[in-house]
């Protein structure tokens, strides 16, 4: 019976703790996307782990950036940032390709936190 006791002791805290896991991880928008604050996407401001927002999604261009064929320089520099203005200019006044527009969606990780 003891043994019993403490097998389901420990069965509940483990139960427990996996639910404060859950608890823990960032909120979930209506649509079941994951959101995030610009201080999270902060945390990913660098060629190992780039996150950038553009309209009020967040993407995870990590992967992409040496795929990118602009300078290697110009797709780091908002990593970790909103990026909107930079994608809709190009910083040269000019739009991104359609192209570009149809690759976000493979790059979308969630959405961002107001």
């Amino acid at each position: 019976m003891k043994h019993t006791v403490t097998i389901a002791t420990i069965a509940f805290w483990i139960a427990v703790a996996g639910l404060n896991l859950m608890a823990a991880r960032e909120p979930v928008a209506a649509g079941g996307a994951p959101r995030f604050t610009l201080a999270e996407v902060a945390r990913h401001a660098d060629a190992t782990s780039c996150w950038m927002a553009i309209d009020g999604v967040v993407y995870d261009f990590t992967d992409y950036l040496p795929q990118h064929p602009a300078p290697a320089d110009a797709m780091p520099r908002y990593c970790g940032k909103e990026a909107t203005e930079a994608f809709r200019t190009k910083d040269a006044g000019r739009p991104h390709s359609s192209y570009a527009a149809q690759l976000l969606p493979k790059y979308r990780i969630g959405e961002l936190a107001r």
